[in-house]
């Protein structure tokens, strides 16, 4: 057996340089990551609500998929046309709160927060909060050159879905032919990445959507300012794990204390404790069939190195591509919902034949 046959017949190292080589080439393409993932994102998500919809009705799928899009196209329109002025106005709003509350204090502010107030102003705080801010709207002003993206990733997204059955029987000639081994094992790296990826970031999303509605509902119930654009900032936030709650419950205690004063800081910090509680005790272990949560450590760790290598994409996908690394190295596997439904089948045929 030659040099070249050992090789293919190890799977191991042979999937090993695979998956190096799907690394080179995706880092090759870095200026193309973000249609790549949210190409990625829009098609799994509008396929897992279109496998959710015909569990229920039987609808053919491309009725579907065509209402799920121009639904989409409907909310973007809306959104750019009457809510985007509204939202820039708003976070302009709200950033003046944060910087009015260092440098106008209230006359009735307690001897901690007058301290506190005290220590800012001699020190280069103010200055680095003003950076900050700016940096903010960077961001913002990023989002818009980002449009271009957008849409020719829901262009894209939009052909797979549709198109889901011809993609998949023309995909899988490629599993056949003398490079059939690459493939196959590009096809095993990809099978792995839907199941762990995918799954990690449909729930991220919609405990970010939970999260939002909750914390909008208190808000309003609250009569703070600026409700459309904090909560966006909300659910942006929550599409980072753990550090997310704590970067977005800095903004809103600086509107709430402008608001009510301390009583409402202390609101604000009791509702996100109870909102997060929900999230960690209920909704976690109701969307996720296997638990992904890691120690908050390694959360931290992952979210700045991903952030460090990503960018703003690193917060959001970070923790999912780590989750998707565990699953390849063997150290915390998730079964794709077939396999767990054959193995519970497997255990309960088990069973009666032991009865």
């Amino acid at each position: 057996m030659g040099v070249w046959e050992k090789f293919l017949a190890n799977v191991k190292l042979r999937r090993t340089v695979v998956l190096l080589v799907i690394i080179l080439v995706l880092y090759l393409m870095k200026s193309m990551m973000s249609l790549i993932l949210l190409t990625f994102i829009f098609t799994f998500l509008v396929l897992s609500l279109n496998k959710t919809i015909r569990r229920h009705v039987k609808i053919p799928s491309r009725l579907i998929i065509i209402a799920v899009y121009l639904l989409i196209i409907s909310l973007l329109y809306f959104a750019v046309t009457i809510y985007l002025p509204k939202l820039f106005t708003q976070t302009e709003a709200m950033a003046k709160y944060v910087i009015n509350f260092y440098q106008n204090p209230d006359t009735d502010t307690n001897a901690v927060m007058r301290y506190v107030n005290d220590y800012i102003s001699n020190s280069e705080i103010t200055a680095q909060m003003k950076n900050g801010v700016t940096l903010i709207f960077k961001y913002l002003t990023s989002v818009g050159s980002m449009g271009f993206t957008f849409v020719v990733s829901l262009m894209l997204s939009f052909f797979f879905t549709l198109e889901k059955k011809e993609m998949y029987h023309f995909s899988r000639s490629f599993l056949k032919g003398p490079f059939a081994w690459f493939f196959q094992d590009i096809y095993f790296f990809a099978e792995k990445f839907v199941n762990t990826f995918g799954i990690v970031l449909e729930t991220q999303f919609i405990i970010a959507l939970v999260n939002t509605t909750l914390t909008t509902i208190c808000l309003a119930v609250m009569n703070m300012p600026q409700l459309f654009s904090l909560s966006l900032l909300i659910f942006l936030m929550s599409l980072i794990p753990v550090a997310g709650v704590i970067i977005s419950a800095i903004p809103m205690s600086f509107i709430g204390y402008s608001v009510g004063g301390t009583n409402y800081v202390i609101y604000i910090i009791i509702m996100l404790l109870v909102i997060h509680s929900i999230e960690s005790y209920v909704l976690n272990p109701k969307l996720m069939s296997n638990k992904t949560e890691l120690p908050i450590f390694y959360t931290f760790a992952v979210l700045f190195v991903s952030e460090h290598f990503l960018g703003m994409w690193g917060l959001i996908v970070g923790i999912p591509i780590f989750t998707f690394v565990l699953d390849i190295i063997g150290v915390k596997p998730i079964r794709s919902k077939k396999r767990k439904l054959k193995l519970k089948k497997d255990r309960n045929l088990r069973e009666d034949g032991k009865n």
